[in-house]
């Protein structure tokens, strides 16, 4: 398949308030060939958004760049979804993007009436760069060059990575400087951790993954946390009775100890830390690796290959165990359920909670893209579900408000004058917030003597109090 390497950069990090503010992509084959002319797309901020002054900072966006971009993120959105569909099928893949950019991906296509499983559906599949040159640094430690952190992790930004290696990365959080970067590493994984490249073509959509993990007896997963990949050889247990992720048994625990625990007990015990069963993220890229490699780490190598195998096929024979095990995640997962429902949802958080949309209000987003806005707005009112009857006047606010009657004009023009005024401490970014983070910033760029910073601040204190002048009155 060819690959659509990927970036965003965006007004803040919440995927489900901020907004993506510019778009680099580019097509490209196994052999890292480009096939097409890269995409390259900025927007304005969407009208009642606040954005959080360090995320302009970072991907250097001043108030001017804003200001003088014509392209609305609707048109931005609407180009990308054009490109990105004539790209299709491909795997999309980005740097971090399966945390940070898939989200906003998603998250933004939902906003805007669009299908958005974009990278899962119609043949397409997904990847992320950064999980896997973790994993290649794990298992052949000299394929790249990495930084060390002050507690002797290797350190994986993509910035620091690119110069450590000599890889040309001019214009670092610049969203097609960052894809191009992405390639060169891709390329050193390819060329210098061939089966750990090998093995990650294998495992782009969940189905790939549950197949494998399924025939497999045993095999070889890394997790990355306290700033390190670190490595599990397991055998497969069951599906999650909710997610659908793969729970794995670890083999460096003695299944003897678990198989006849009463159940009680049991449930307590797979609460410990470490944990003696692991969930694989079907839906998020893991590398799957041969048992092979498990002579190379602690706790496995020790066992050696033949009392793995044993211990595989203990968990593998014991269905009474395996039964326990789902019926524990079941109750676990109710309970979260009950917790998390006590916690008020809105239109912008529903993309998992609310699901999905039914056949006739998809049929309805189609014929919403294609009409006027008039006809957009005739159709807002027809949506079964509200969230995108919400979503859909957001939108006519946003592009062409002139259609809006004026109370509905007001209606939305105070609501979000309430959101973004609002002194209290909110999900979204507000101008209070906002202006306190300016203050902040000043004294640590004023600190480091970085007048152009201090510029830009400035900027972006005058930006802000536009914002303010045109809800305060609402």
């Amino acid at each position: 398949m060819n690959y659509v390497f990927y970036d965003f950069e965006t007004s803040g990090r919440s995927s489900a308030w901020d907004q993506i503010i510019e778009v680099g992509a580019v097509l490209v084959n196994d052999n890292f060939e480009v096939l097409d002319e890269p995409l390259n797309l900025r927007c304005s901020l969407k009208p009642g958004l606040v954005p959080e002054p360090y995320a302009l900072i970072v991907n250097n966006t001043t108030p001017q760049i804003l200001r003088k971009t014509n392209l609305s993120h609707y048109g931005m959105i609407s180009q990308m979804l054009e490109q990105f569909n004539k790209w299709s099928p491909a795997v999309f893949v980005g740097y971090n993007s399966i945390s940070f950019d898939e989200e906003f991906l998603r998250k933004s296509l939902f906003k805007t009436l669009n299908e958005p499983y974009l990278t899962q559906y119609s043949g397409n599949k997904r990847g992320d760069i950064l999980g896997l040159i973790r994993t290649a640094h794990l298992y052949y430690p000299n394929c790249i060059k990495t930084p060390m952190s002050d507690k002797g992790n290797a350190v994986f930004k993509l910035s620091e990575l690119t110069e450590i290696n000599e890889i040309k990365h001019d214009n670092a959080h610049s969203a097609l400087s960052d894809v191009m970067a992405t390639v060169e590493i891709a390329k050193i994984i390819k060329n210098k951790a061939p089966s750990v490249w090998k093995a990650s073509l294998m495992t782009t959509s969940k189905t790939d993954v549950n197949a494998i993990v399924e025939k497999e007896k045993i095999f070889c997963v890394n997790e990355y946390f306290y700033g390190k990949a670190r490595p599990f050889v397991v055998t497969f247990v069951c599906f999650h009775p909710k997610y659908n992720w793969p729970q794995c048994f670890d083999l460096k625990n003695d299944p003897n100890i678990y198989l006849n625990m009463p159940y009680a007990q049991l449930k307590e015990e797979l609460k410990k830390s470490p944990k003696v069963i692991r969930s694989i993220k079907n839906n998020k890229h893991p590398v799957i690796m041969s048992p092979n490699y498990a002579n190379n780490f602690e706790g496995y190598k020790q066992l050696g290959a033949q009392k793995l195998l044993e211990r595989a096929n203990l968990i593998a024979s014991n269905k009474e165990f395996k039964d326990k095990v789902s019926k524990i995640l079941s109750e676990e997962a109710q309970e979260k359920e009950d917790l998390d429902s006590q916690i008020s949802i809105m239109a912008e958080e529903s993309i998992y909670a609310g699901g999905f949309a039914k056949p006739e209000d998809q049929k309805m987003m189609s014929d919403f893209h294609k009409t006027d806005w008039k006809g957009k707005l005739s159709l807002s009112e027809k949506f079964k579900d509200e969230r995108f009857c919400y979503f859909a006047k957001r939108l006519i606010y946003e592009e062409n408000p002139e259609v809006l009657a004026k109370a509905e004009y007001k209606k939305i023009h105070t609501a979000i004058a309430e959101q973004i005024l609002s002194t209290n401490d909110e999900k979204w970014n507000t101008i209070p917030k906002a202006q306190k983070d300016i203050d902040d910033l000043r004294v640590k760029y004023d600190e480091l003597k970085d007048k152009k910073t201090l510029t830009m601040l400035d900027d972006l204190d005058l930006y802000i109090d536009e914002i303010k002048q045109k809800y305060e009155s609402a």
